[in-house]
């Protein structure tokens, strides 16, 4: 049984590699966007909107009220 814990953990760290290491490879060439106020404004803007749309389409396909 220790063993099989041991591969539980084993497992969730190497998922948690995986997740950073894609999080890494897709925010790292946003980065210079940011230097430049107008590009920065509209990369905000696109992730915030990509957020709440996010949400309303899982609320919409769950059937979650919004109240």
């Amino acid at each position: 049984m220790k063993d099989f814990f041991k591969n539980v953990f084993r497992y969730f760290t190497y998922f948690i590699t995986i997740v950073l290491g894609i999080a890494t490879a897709s925010i790292e060439p946003l980065l210079p966007l940011l230097k430049r106020p107008v590009t920065a404004v509209a990369l905000i803007t696109a992730t915030v909107s990509a957020f709440i749309g996010l949400t309303l389409v899982l609320r919409a396909m769950l059937g979650l009220d919004l109240a």
